[in-house]
C-alpha cells in the first residue's frame, strides 16, 4: 500500500496538469538547431527546435513523446526557456540532474518550476525521461550558438 501511495504522490494533480498543457508543442519551421534525445530505458523521446537572437532563446518548439513526468518537465522548460541564455539552460540542466540524483537544490529561476519533480528523486528509472527536455534544449542552444559563430 505504501508503494501505491508513493506513486499517487509522484503523479500529483500538478504534474498531470503540466503534462496536459505543454507550451511550444509544435516544431519550428526554420530553427537554428534541432536536437532529438531518447531515453533508452523507457523509450521516451523529445525533439527540440531553437532559434536564438542576441545570445538568448527567441523561439522554441518541441515534440514530446514521454511519460507524464517527462511531459511535465518539458512543460516547465517550454514555459521558462524563451529569453534564457545558453548559460541559464545549461545551469538548469545540471541543477535538475543534481536535484534528482544527488539531492541538490531546485534549479534557479526561471526554471524553478521543476521543483514539482522533487518526488521523482526516489524513482531512478524516471530520471532519464525527466532530463530529456533540458538536455535537448541545452544541446540545441549550444549548436545554435556555434552555428552563429561559424
Amino acid at each position: 500500500m505504501s508503494g501505491e501511495t508513493d506513486l499517487i504522490k509522484l503523479y500529483s494533480a500538478r504534474i498531470l496538469a503540466l503534462a496536459a498543457d505543454i507550451p511550444h508543442h509544435e516544431r519550428l519551421e526554420a530553427p537554428d538547431a534541432t536536437v532529438k534525445r531518447r531515453s533508452p530505458l523507457c523509450g521516451s523521446t523529445v525533439t527540440v527546435d531553437v532559434a536564438t537572437e542576441d545570445g538568448r532563446v527567441a523561439r522554441f518548439g518541441q515534440e514530446v513523446k514521454a511519460c507524464a513526468l517527462g511531459q511535465a518537465a518539458a512543460s516547465v522548460v517550454g514555459s521558462a526557456i524563451i529569453g534564457a541564455t545558453r548559460a541559464q539552460v545549461e545551469t538548469a540542466r545540471d541543477q535538475l540532474k543534481a536535484m534528482l540524483k544527488q539531492g541538490g537544490p531546485v534549479p534557479d529561476a526561471p526554471f524553478d518550476g521543476l521543483e514539482v519533480l522533487l518526488p521523482a528523486r526516489d524513482y531512478k528509472n524516471r530520471h532519464a525521461s525527466i532530463l530529456l527536455a533540458l538536455e535537448a534544449a541545452a544541446e540545441a542552444v549550444a549548436q545554435a550558438e556555434a552555428a552563429r559563430c561559424a
